[in-house]
């Protein structure tokens, strides 16, 4: 990619998020003016008046409602995103995600323990502690198994293994909320994936987990990109495949796990968003990671931003959004592939 189209997509990918951010505040069942949102902004950033044709209602439906939500969407969209670009490439594999591993699954587990049982033990963020935890130990579990069936860890050892389990968890998931009794709702709603509620607070936990990983995914830019030529072509240079795959994969299941907890199980995010990436800028990883988080962040604001609105009052749950448009994109590549069209 010439230096000139690469400050251009910057440029294009810079504007595209402002401009999403912006509409995903600015539009619901109330619309808000983007005057107000900068105004308002201006008041809690830097002391500025308010003027007076923005209502008190505004600066709260703004700041305390849509703010938080908007910029939560972004950032576990992102995260999603880095995740599964990471996943794909470690696995070689288009198809494969932190989704198809188990790690969603593993968090559903943990987080359905908790709305069952009603455990608090860490206040409002139990679940999501539950949550994250269950993820990380279902990968640690998914790679230990792998590596008894194939120390050296091939591709497809560990995405089989990764679907059987995730299968079977969802079948352990699918038991709890059928004993849940009163609980089910609650159950089933928070694994069809939401961004309602959600305060500020989660949003600096998010971007604290997102941040430090990115920062580790692009200091193994160089791993990454030289794991995607396969596993002979990476041991002939003196890489360590096991070990960087196992450390990858871990990173990859702490932000996937950490987004699942905060905002409930969303689907396919990890497989759209890199494949767009990759078309858009490239494969090299120093790229590909940071525009991934855009693109990811980008889909999932435009996803939470429909539900939102199809039904309104109503609201759809995020996750039934990216699970339509997903579903048929998993389609287009696994054919893709099959055809080589």
């Amino acid at each position: 990619m010439s230096r000139r189209k690469a400050m251009t997509l910057t440029a294009v990918s810079i504007a595209a998020v402002f401009v999403t951010l912006v509409l995903g505040i600015c539009i619901g069942s109330v619309f808000v003016p983007p005057s107000h949102i900068f105004a308002v902004m201006g008041n809690k950033l830097f002391g500025a008046s308010l003027s007076p044709d923005v209502p008190q209602s505004s600066v709260s439906i703004i700041f305390s409602v849509r703010m938080p939500r908007v910029f939560l969407a972004f950032i576990v969209g992102a995260a999603l995103s880095v995740s599964g670009a990471a996943v794909q490439s470690v696995l070689k594999n288009p198809l494969a995600s932190p989704f198809t591993l188990g790690t969603s699954s593993g968090a559903s587990l943990g987080a359905s323990l908790v709305i069952v049982s009603g455990v608090t033990f860490m206040g409002t963020f139990s679940l999501a502690f539950a949550g994250l935890s269950s993820a990380i130990i279902t990968m640690f579990f998914m790679i230990a198994f792998a590596r008894r069936l194939d120390r050296s860890l091939q591709s497809s050892t560990v995405v089989l293994t990764g679907m059987v389990l995730s299968l079977f968890i969802n079948a352990i998931v699918t038991l709890i909320a059928n004993t849940a009794d009163e609980k089910y709702k609650q159950l089933m709603k928070w694994q069809s994936g939401s961004f309602a509620g959600r305060g500020w607070e989660y949003d600096g936990i998010m971007l604290g987990v997102l941040a430090v990983c990115m920062v580790v995914f692009m200091l193994k830019a160089r791993e990454l990109d030289i794991l995607t030529f396969g596993d002979e072509q990476a041991q002939s240079i003196g890489l360590d495949t096991r070990r960087s795959k196992t450390l990858l994969l871990v990173l990859s299941a702490v932000l996937s796990g950490t987004a699942v907890s905060f905002a409930g199980v969303i689907g396919f995010v990890d497989l759209i968003a890199p494949h767009i990436a990759r078309k858009l800028f490239g494969a090299d990883h120093r790229t590909l990671i940071p525009m991934s988080a855009v693109t990811g962040g980008i889909f999932m604001v435009l996803c939470d931003l429909a539900a939102r609105i199809v039904i309104v009052p109503n609201e759809l749950p995020v996750g039934v959004v990216t699970a339509l448009i997903g579903a048929p994109f998993f389609a287009f590549v696994f054919f893709k592939r099959r055809t080589g069209r």
